[in-house]
């Protein structure tokens, strides 16, 4: 089984940690957003991942120089221009020869969904498509699913406005798709698979979707990408565990860590005391700092406080300043 996993995206939300290090290549409990993401689709049976790329593969490849990830092998197509989610995914498949049944993946999704019985049901139901569907307090964010009892989808919107659906399963990020689906999408040209090739799947009765109640977690913005390592702490994940303090991470004997992950090449100084937060590499804690539901890619100065706040790794909390809900540095700049 092959897959394609969709990692183009600018990681605008995710500023300013995007603006070195690309999104699928944060760490969620030291591995790699994207090499999560791929072990959980190993772990279904997809034996080849196309990563879907908007931007120059060599961060991905000096990661994992050895073509593959997780134990799957590892191909790269690199769109010459942005070609939205239905647009990549063809030419991604094009690109690989995939002639036959695929999974797509979105790549900043990471969930313990079974992509192998989602590929029994999807077979069972002779479906041209399959989504995977997740229940949720307010769907305006996602696309909504309204189907039968056989899993057939009668309806598809995509961000509905708030208070306007009846329904919260929404499209969770993970499809199977017959090669069928890949004509109906125009060669070279944005197009949109939510909003023109699945409806346009749906209106001739071959969309069907499965919902389940799998740990999922969307880790596009910096809270959510903080509870994606927080979760893995606090054991809620299937398969994936985690521990806080890398052992090449230099911490100090008496600084306090609790509920966080400090990464390899990440410093801790005397004193200071880390609260579930994230401390990416090259992140420096000044003595005396604390640090309190924050992701640290930059530096915290001595006796400084942080709470609730993103630094990049041009960011920079002077000693001995209180700061709370910020992003350092501006997270438009550059």
């Amino acid at each position: 089984m092959r897959a394609v996993v969709l990692v183009g995206g600018f990681g605008t939300r995710l500023r300013p940690l995007t603006h070195t290090i690309p999104k699928p290549m944060l760490p969620v409990g030291h591995l790699p957003i994207i090499e999560r993401v791929v072990a959980n689709l190993g772990r279904g049976g997809v034996t080849e991942v196309t990563l879907a790329l908007g931007f120059k593969p060599e961060p991905f490849i000096d990661a994992f120089p050895g073509g593959a990830c997780a134990g799957v092998q590892l191909r790269y197509a690199v769109e010459p221009e942005p070609l939205d989610t239905a647009g990549a995914i063809r030419f991604a498949a094009d690109a690989s020869g995939i002639d036959d049944t695929f999974v797509v993946a979105n790549g900043d999704v990471l969930t313990d969904l079974d992509v192998a019985e989602l590929v029994r049901f999807h077979r069972e139901r002779g479906a041209e498509a399959t989504m995977h569907l997740i229940a949720v307090d307010d769907p305006s964010s996602f696309g909504v699913v309204a189907m039968d009892e056989d899993g057939r989808v009668r309806r598809f919107v995509e961000k509905p406005a708030p208070g306007t659906s009846s329904g919260n399963l929404i499209n969770a990020g993970t499809y199977i798709l017959e090669p069928s689906v890949l004509a109906r999408i125009p060669l070279g040209a944005r197009s949109s698979i939510e909003r023109v090739t699945f409806p346009a799947v749906a209106s001739d009765g071959g969309l069907y979707a499965k919902a389940t109640e799998d740990y999922w977690l969307d880790v596009g913005r910096p809270e959510l990408y903080l509870s994606a390592n927080l979760d893995l702490l606090a054991g809620r994940r299937r398969y994936d565990t985690a521990t806080g303090i890398h052992p090449g991470a230099a911490v100090h004997p008496d600084a306090v860590i609790v509920d966080s992950t400090v990464a390899a090449g990440a410093r801790i100084d005397s004193g200071a005391s880390v609260r579930e937060s994230v401390i990416l590499s090259g992140a420096v804690i000044g003595q005396q700092a604390e640090v309190v539901a924050s992701v640290i890619l930059g530096t915290v100065g001595a006796g400084a406080t942080v709470t609730g706040c993103v630094l990049g790794s041009e960011g920079v909390v002077a000693a001995g300043e209180r700061v709370a809900g910020e992003r350092r540095p501006d997270p438009d700049a550059g």
